[in-house]
């Protein structure tokens, strides 16, 4: 890849930060994060080096499901701002270098949508081949189910019509029939206009569940459901042609690449730009509970690489559950009896509850270690909010809602996100030793050694190593007895042109030596990205390169 390009996919290199609207600042004072409260707060995620934010769902709903149960795929939330709001925030990041995306939520629509209340109304409804509907559950009715606890079927029946409807989600949340062409229009026209208000993309919710067209009953010839995705995105690069759809794509490798697209064998995708990497989340966290790096090098020499003007997203934790649904029942037991042993620390048997400080114990080593990895590992980092300063989680609160709490700006009560009384707000702040008189960003500000400075550090060697970004990346041998330490590197240009990152991380409480063999860089000098000012190492003569490590260390050697 040409590095002159960086300036159109600027998703290679960006730094992408996750935050729910409600939750994140109150602006005008009503208990309620809005966009007024982001606004005033931008200031903050561009000291971070965030280039890219991502919004929740802030569309008008009845909150059933934090927003994911959308009434208006057209308008925002009143308890959130306007679309002016909306604008002004998209103009405001743009001064400081931010695109802004949104979740796009069209797999399903709320139960009180007026599309569905019409389709409901009548089976002649205008609306009626919208939804997806059938006289008889299928034998399969209960397979799938992804809320085990709340829902026994997929199929929900509707008395007045006296037929069954989809929901591969909650029974409020009746899925869109992607295969009626109205349908298929009515996204593209949801997208336009979003895009027409300044957004530069957007994050495509559950997109599998949202291309799964064979439950749809007495149709005809189904589009192949790649054709319609592909027609979705170059409908969007028409509208804009630096824009995005970052995908939530939760299968195994050879199944996620088929979301990419560029199925004529070519090297570009005509379908998602970018796909969450859940496989190698998932095993980064059962190489972190065995203290072994291997399940995570395995994985990352596994994963194929992406078509060129596509990128794997690499993240820690995201806004959902951390699941862990992609490893054996004996591994998931690792993980769950290391980080989560409790049974309320888990959700649904299939993953975990909790952000990583609390996981971690609060071990600083480690948690700088992980955000650390998660900025060396190749692909685009993507940030929750809250990480940057080491939020914990309030196990009391239902589900998800967990790592869902009110962003601790400062060690007041109300945390700084909100002058209303605390119990108006969206849930509780966190309280204990992860609540905000312990871990907010006013304090953190002002210590050169806190996590929000270490954040500030990566970021900016991120961005300064574009190796990172735009490089071949290789999973190298650490050396013996060096198994707990991942050792990868990652080139960009010629040989002798271009540069080098060596980036090590070890995952064990011991200290140990990493001696990865680097023939073709014998005799090479290698500076500390991190620590500019640590004594540069020389690969030997016969291309061994020997670093000690302490306990959780790391380092990024770069050669240039």
């Amino acid at each position: 890849m040409n590095l002159s390009r960086a300036a159109d996919l600027w998703w290679k290199n960006a730094v992408v930060y996750c935050l729910d609207v409600e939750t994140f600042a109150d602006g005008n004072g009503d208990g309620c994060g809005d966009l007024r409260g982001l606004i005033q707060h931008i200031d903050h995620l561009d000291r971070l080096g965030v280039t890219c934010l991502w919004l929740m769902p802030f569309y008008p709903s009845p909150d059933r499901d934090d927003g994911y149960d959308i009434t208006d795929f057209y308008g925002v939330d009143p308890r959130l701002g306007t679309s002016g709001d909306l604008v002004e925030l998209v103009r405001t990041a743009r001064d400081r270098g931010m695109r802004v995306i949104a979740d796009l939520v069209v797999n399903h629509t709320s139960a009180q949508h007026p599309w569905f209340l019409d389709a409901r109304s009548s089976r002649d409804s205008r609306y009626r081949d919208w939804y997806v509907w059938r006289d008889e559950p299928p034998a399969d009715a209960a397979e799938g189910v992804v809320f085990p606890d709340q829902e026994s079927s997929l199929w929900e029946y509707d008395k007045k019509t006296k037929q069954y409807y989809l929901h591969q989600f909650y029974k409020h949340q009746p899925d869109l029939n992607v295969a009626n062409p109205e349908v298929r229009d009515e996204i593209a026209r949801i997208i336009g206009y979003w895009t027409q208000l300044g957004l530069s993309g957007f994050r495509v919710d559950a997109v599998p569940f949202l291309l799964e067209t064979e439950r749809v009953q007495d149709t005809v010839a189904l589009p192949d459901p790649h054709d319609y995705l592909a027609d979705l995105s170059a409908f969007l690069r028409r509208r804009n042609g630096e824009a995005v759809l970052l995908g939530e794509v939760n299968l195994p490798y050879p199944d996620t690449m088929a979301f990419f697209g560029a199925r004529d064998g070519g090297g570009s995708t005509d379908e998602l730009t970018m796909c969450f990497d859940f496989i190698g989340m998932q095993q980064m966290y059962l190489s972190l509970a065995r203290a072994d790096a291997e399940p995570l090098a395995d994985a990352l020499r596994q994963r194929p690489d992406p078509p060129e003007d596509g990128h794997w997203a690499t993240f820690v934790r995201n806004h959902d559950e951390l699941t862990l649904d992609k490893l054996t029942d004996a591994q998931r037991a690792e993980v769950f009896a290391a980080f989560g042993p409790d049974e309320d620390m888990q959700v649904y048997g299939r993953g975990l509850r909790r952000r990583l400080p609390p996981m971690l114990d609060g071990d600083a080593r480690r948690i700088r270690m992980v955000y650390s990895l998660l900025f060396a590992l190749p692909g685009t980092p993507v940030v929750f909010y809250g990480e940057e300063i080491g939020m914990g989680e309030n196990l009391a609160l239902d589900g998800r809602f967990a790592v869902r709490t009110p962003m601790q700006w400062s060690p007041e009560p109300g945390a700084g996100f909100s002058t209303a009384d605390p119990s108006t707000f969206p849930g509780p702040v966190v309280e204990g030793a992860y609540g905000p008189e312990h871990v907010n960003v006013r304090d953190q500000v002002r210590d050169h050694d806190s996590l929000l400075s270490w954040f500030r550090l990566l970021v900016d060697s991120y961005r300064a190593c574009p190796e990172l970004a735009w490089g071949a990346y290789t999973v190298l041998d650490p050396g013996p007895d060096a198994r707990a330490v991942l050792a990868h590197r990652c080139d960009s240009g010629e040989p002798g042109v271009g540069c080098t990152l060596i980036a090590l991380h070890h995952f064990a409480d011991a200290d140990v030596e990493a001696a990865p063999v680097l023939p073709e860089l014998a005799g090479v000098t290698l500076t500390d990205v991190l620590d500019p000012a640590a004594e540069p190492v020389v690969v030997g003569d016969d291309g061994r390169l020997t670093v000690p490590l302490g306990p959780y260390g790391c380092r990024w050697l770069r050669a240039s």
